[in-house]
């Protein structure tokens, strides 16, 4: 019964997978950002979208299983939360 106990703690420092979908959505449209996807035209947005789901799709069985088992609760909650990349999501680091 020990065990139950040392794996929930350990648990709950750990980020859900949904939160991890999550960040990993946020993490693509801020590079999409980063790149000058604000001032596309529709047409663009379009291709944009088609783009952010294909990277996604791409990365998203390696980012969560990395996520959920080596990365921090707290560390995901603030990348959610930045608004750009740098200083943003580079300031969760410290």
């Amino acid at each position: 019964m020990r065990w139950l106990l040392v794996l929930a703690i350990a648990c709950s420092k750990a980020p859900s997978e949904d939160q991890c979908k999550q960040l990993l959505d946020h993490l693509v449209d801020l590079e999409f950002k980063k790149a000058g996807a604000a001032g596309a035209t529709d047409q663009q947005k379009a291709d944009l979208a088609k783009q952010k789901t294909a990277v996604a799709d791409a990365k998203s069985k390696e980012f969560i299983d990395v996520c959920t088992t080596k990365t921090s609760k707290s560390r995901v909650e603030c990348a959610i939360s930045a608004a750009d990349l740098e200083p943003g999501v580079a300031d969760c680091d410290k």
